[in-house]
């Protein structure tokens, strides 16, 4: 890792707004440099903001196979609106998938937290590895509040599970600048945020959130929230409790 490299941009990211981290990133990493989109409200705002200020950003998914259908639907209209951005979706190995559930069950995430990470694993965290293969650095929506394992996000970090430098443009919004960004410009969000839906991921294993529960609170409601990671997003300060 280029510590001094990573630590420069930081510096110029913090100077910056969302456009401007963005457009950092393509002028220091041109072909280089991909977002990861998992269709959420922070996804679709930088998507938007990709397609005004560097559509030659290749945008991708991961199609778990165990998607809401709504995603699907969204994805079928990104790639309509925005269609002179490059679209890629990436999908688990057929065979570990096959593998996995024969062993484990179909629902294998229910039973265990370590069952879980595996079925991230296969599903998630394998078809990253192949999506930022070439890439020297990836670009997510996360932000700070979501999440307890979040509250020390940086606009620009080292990855060190992928080794690539990870940029964060939205690091300090609040979900009412994302909201009223999406709002502002017309861009297309999931009918399931309506509905209580606000961190949306796989069909199993999200749900809404109730009235004064944490934004995170929905995704693997069954386990403890210092814990809620599938394995994209390890972040390396956070300590827990």
């Amino acid at each position: 890792m280029n510590t001094e490299r990573v630590t420069q941009l930081n510096t110029k990211a913090k100077g910056l707004d969302a456009l401007g981290i963005i457009k950092l990133a393509a002028d220091e990493f041109a072909s280089k440099v991909c977002f990861a989109t998992s269709l959420g409200e922070e996804d679709q705002a930088i998507t938007d903001m990709i397609a005004k200020t560097a559509p030659g950003i290749e945008i991708f998914t991961l199609d778990t196979g165990r998607l809401f259908v709504e995603t699907y639907d969204l994805m079928a209209k990104n790639q309509k609106k925005y269609s002179k951005i490059k679209f890629k979706i990436y999908y688990p190995d057929t065979k570990t998938v096959e593998e996995m559930v024969r062993t484990k069950g179909i629902n294998l995430f229910y039973e265990s937290i370590e069952n879980r990470k595996l079925c991230c694993h296969v599903r998630k965290v394998e078809p990253l590895q192949r999506a930022l293969a070439g890439m020297d650095a990836w670009m997510v929506g996360l932000r700070r509040e979501q999440a307890e394992t979040r509250a020390l996000l940086e606009p620009v970090e080292w990855d060190e599970a992928n080794k690539k430098v990870k940029l964060n443009p939205l690091y300090n919004w609040s979900l009412e600048q994302v909201r009223d960004y999406n709002k502002k410009n017309v861009v297309d969000i999931s009918p399931l945020h309506a509905q209580g839906f606000i961190s949306i991921g796989c069909a199993p294993c999200t749900r809404a959130v109730k009235p004064g529960e944490d934004i995170r609170a929905g995704r693997w409601w069954w386990e403890q929230p210092e814990g809620k990671e599938c394995g994209l997003h390890n972040n390396p300060k956070w300590k827990g409790n």
